[in-house]
């Protein structure tokens, strides 16, 4: 029993934020003085580090053309004692995507290719199916917004030991189906991306990494950054996680997630941005091709209910500060963040290598924004007033009823029951609850152990609304003023008997050669009505995810649903006279019983 309390005790304590008490603000601030920014974000990584399992951490805050703050914390190598320092390369995984998209910019600007024309026009070798008659084309803006259609991933071969070189991904496509009609519904997509370099190499007859460097990197002054598959090097952060060293495997799609960078270089981006494109004495984009990139360019598209994306920058508003241009990056242990303040020309990089258990990074960068505004303007800014405060209540009969259901979810397959006072569900083993917020949503509330209902402050800011936008019934996620589709409230298709005949156990039987994301525990079942994929990916802690497909014929299914992952095909293929699942690159084989 005492060993049962003192883990309740740390999982509390867990989630529960800060426990230290924070500096004290000054009385006034004077403009560019940045020294409280430095003793609160010190004090607040500090504290947030240990609490959210985060071996090393590198910050950078930049002020027009001047790093006014870069500091590392941690270790880079914890068996050594080598410190995380501004110099310390990390992964920046997806933020990779605002390079990439800013060299096919560059292209643009210098009127080498149309981004509103037929990807096609550029990469003649792409070809995919689809299901939409008199869609528009697949063009290299869609792709920038994440609205192309596209499958977000072939999962075969993406980290593995010897990554195949990205543009082999070209050839893969032609059999496979997109996910949406193009400027459908925000969906995002490596893939996407990667087939950007492709088109990159194929333009201007030069190999992705190396066009990267000569046209970008070096011109902005970033000397340590490079495009890899992997990373290496004196100054290179090892991975962790849970505080155990892990190995970071290479990333097949380098245009997607594979820039190695320290934050110093980081912030040589973030003074061209503020610099109207110039870097060095060099226009490295035209201020109207800047422009375009951070304007919103999907405000006419109705499923994206509200969120909003330039060319390759998320943007979102912040109710202190304006509006944040920004993009994050995760590869198996690496993260980073990147935010800006384009109209107080103001950013802050953020890298980690090891994935924290909370927030840390949206909470670092924002917090860092707000003060450096504050600093700038010469005006105190509250710290905490990002979220006001949210009380919950029970849910009455109607509130119930109108949100009980089944949903297909980027968590996979939620059910959601009344129970009590809630509607409750399990997703991947743990008991979560909705109850009603003061602002109309759906607030969260996690059972503890099965136990005790609590609200950490992570769940609090994040809230849950129903919506029919285009005859879907949506699950719409609330989170730091930004609108999102979570999941669509589904109804299940029949099942033809030639899919019965399908369910069971499954393996996969085209791995490829030291493959670190392996799908696991796959199968073929019948759930609530529902046929459904399932398979687990021990390496991302995701066990039996479940997804939900509609069969459209013998022999194809989509997964249902809306956004990323969602209405992707599953085909059957036939291979010497036996059927097999293919699924984003995967051939799956059904087990004997």
């Amino acid at each position: 029993m005492k060993a049962q309390i003192s883990l309740l005790l740390g999982l509390v304590f867990l989630l529960s934020g800060c426990a230290s008490t924070p500096p004290i603000k000054p009385d006034t601030i004077q403009p560019d003085d940045y020294s409280y920014l430095k003793t609160y974000l010190t004090w607040l990584i500090e504290d947030q580090m240990a609490g959210q399992e985060v071996e090393g951490l590198s910050i950078a805050v930049v002020d027009d053309q001047h790093v006014v703050w870069a500091q590392g914390f941690g270790y880079a190598d914890t068996a050594n004692k080598t410190p995380a320092t501004p110099e310390t390369i990390y992964r920046a995984g997806s933020i990779s995507k605002l390079f990439t998209d800013t060299l096919v910019m560059q292209l643009a600007g210098q009127g080498k290719l149309d981004i509103d024309k037929p990807l096609q026009t550029y990469l003649p070798d792409f070809s995919i199916k689809s299901r939409f008659t008199n869609a528009a084309p697949i063009t290299p803006r869609n792709i920038m917004t994440h609205h192309s259609g596209l499958p977000g991933d072939v999962g075969r071969g993406m980290w593995t030991k010897n990554p195949a070189p990205f543009n082999q991904l070209v050839s893969q496509l032609k059999d496979e189906y997109v996910a949406y009609a193009p400027n459908t519904i925000w969906s995002y997509s490596n893939l996407g991306i990667t087939l950007l370099g492709a088109m990159l190499q194929e333009t201007t007859g030069e190999d992705f990494n190396h066009y990267a460097e000569r046209q970008l990197l070096k011109p902005l002054g970033m000397n340590r950054a490079a495009f890899s598959s992997g990373i290496e090097g004196k100054f290179a952060a090892k991975a962790y996680k849970n505080h155990e060293e892990k190995r970071e495997v290479p990333l097949r799609d380098t245009p997607a997630g594979g820039l190695n960078a320290n934050v110093l270089d980081m912030s040589q981006f973030m003074k061209m941005v503020f610099a109207d494109g110039k870097a060095n004495g060099r226009q490295i984009l035209k201020p109207e091709t800047l422009k375009e990139m951070l304007r919103p360019q999907n405000k006419a598209v109705a499923l994206d209910a509200g969120f909003q994306i330039g060319l390759g920058w998320m943007l979102r508003n912040n109710q202190s500060i304006g509006t944040i241009a920004e993009h994050g990056g995760a590869t198996l242990y690496h993260r980073s963040q990147l935010s800006v303040l384009p109209q107080h020309k103001l950013g802050v990089i953020v890298s980690t290598n090891s994935p924290p258990t909370g927030d840390l990074l949206s909470k670092l960068t924002n917090t860092a924004l707000k003060l450096a505004l504050a600093i700038k303007a010469g005006k105190q800014i509250p710290i905490d007033d990002d979220q006001p405060a949210i009380t919950t209540r029970s849910l009455n009969a109607q509130e119930q009823i109108l949100g009980a259901g089944q949903y297909a979810t980027s968590a996979g397959y939620v059910k959601l029951t009344p129970e009590g006072d809630s509607l409750t569900t399990e997703v991947d083993g743990h008991s979560i609850d909705l109850v009603a917020r003061d602002d109309g949503n759906y607030g969260i509330r996690y059972k503890l152990l099965g136990l005790f209902a609590i609200e950490p402050d992570e769940l609090t800011q994040f809230s849950l609304s129903l919506k029919n936008i285009l005859g879907h019934d949506l699950a719409l996620g609330h989170y730091q003023n930004q609108s999102f589709v979570f999941g669509e409230k589904i109804k299940p298709v029949p099942i033809s008997q030639s899919w019965r005949n399908r369910l069971g156990q499954y393996e996969i039987i085209n791995l490829t050669q030291g493959e670190a994301l392996v799908p696991e525990k796959c199968a073929l079942k019948e759930q609530d009505g529902f046929l459904m994929l399932e398979y687990s990916i021990p390496t991302f802690d995701i066990n039996n995810l479940s997804l939900p497909i509609a069969p459209a014929s013998d022999k194809e299914a989509t997964i249902l649903g809306q956004g990323r992952g969602m209405q992707e095909t599953v085909r059957i293929v036939n291979v010497e006279g036996k059927d097999f699942i293919a699924y984003s690159g995967y051939l799956l084989r059904k087990k004997q019983d």
